[in-house]
């Protein structure tokens, strides 16, 4: 299906109203997974031409993902990944979860971007950042496209990695997320070190229910996190 290529249209229009001069592009992947973690990537891009066939990575396939990947990494200006355990994910919520691996990610740029267009509707990072919110900013933003890519690529390579010793649940094909593969082996051999246990796929899996992990913090109560937090998945 033919779509249309991401712009620039949001960097301008910041970089215009704010003053801003190094606008970095934001998306997460594994939000809805059952194992694994949450990551995130932010892409600095300038206002250059991207690479064909640049877009949301959903759109792509395997192949052609992995090879705009590798050309990705070399075309945009810098890029930084921040990931969330799935024990922090457990322990703090997806929204605070998603916050941590993006603060992780964007600290870890080798400049500090003056604004930031995030995916999606929710403002999950807030201060200090400047954030731009844009709904499929995947497939609209050049900087946004490029983050969605090589965030993919890195944690569908993370997860094949970390399902080499757990084979029955297809890590490498389904990369945590809902899968028949992924909930038969779930209901024969139960979670794996590297599945979110307070998540409600265990209330469909009476003899693995108890392993359920109650959330230590409440959503509306999440404490502020401040940079890597000595973290290093």
């Amino acid at each position: 299906m033919p779509y249309e290529p991401p712009t620039h249209t949001v960097e301008r229009s910041l970089r215009a109203t704010t003053g801003a001069k190094i606008v970095a592009g934001v998306d997460e992947v594994g939000r809805g997974a059952w194992a694994g973690p949450v990551t995130v990537c932010a892409a600095i891009t300038g206002l250059r031409r991207p690479p064909e066939g640049l877009t949301d990575s959903k759109l792509l396939t395997v192949k052609r993902r992995t090879e705009l990947a590798e050309t990705l990494r070399s075309w945009v200006t810098s890029y930084a990944l921040g990931h969330a355990s799935p024990e922090e994910i457990d322990d703090l919520g997806m929204t605070a979860a998603l916050r941590l691996a993006a603060v992780r990610a964007l600290e870890s740029l080798p400049v500090r971007p003056d604004a930031v267009i995030l995916d999606g509707k929710h403002d999950y990072l807030g201060s200090p950042w400047q954030v731009r919110t844009v709904i499929k900013g995947d497939r609209s933003c050049v900087a946004v496209a490029a983050a969605s890519v090589i965030a993919k690529v890195q944690r569908d390579k993370m997860m094949a990695e970390l399902g080499a010793d757990h084979a029955d649940f297809g890590f490498a094909d389904n990369a945590g997320y809902p899968s028949p593969v992924h909930r038969a082996a779930l209901e024969v051999r139960g979670p794996t070190p590297y599945h979110r246990l307070s998540w409600a796929y265990l209330d469909a899996l009476p003899q693995w229910r108890h392993l359920k992990k109650a959330r230590t913090w409440a959503e509306a109560t999440v404490p502020q996190i401040e940079g890597q937090l000595g973290f290093d998945f």
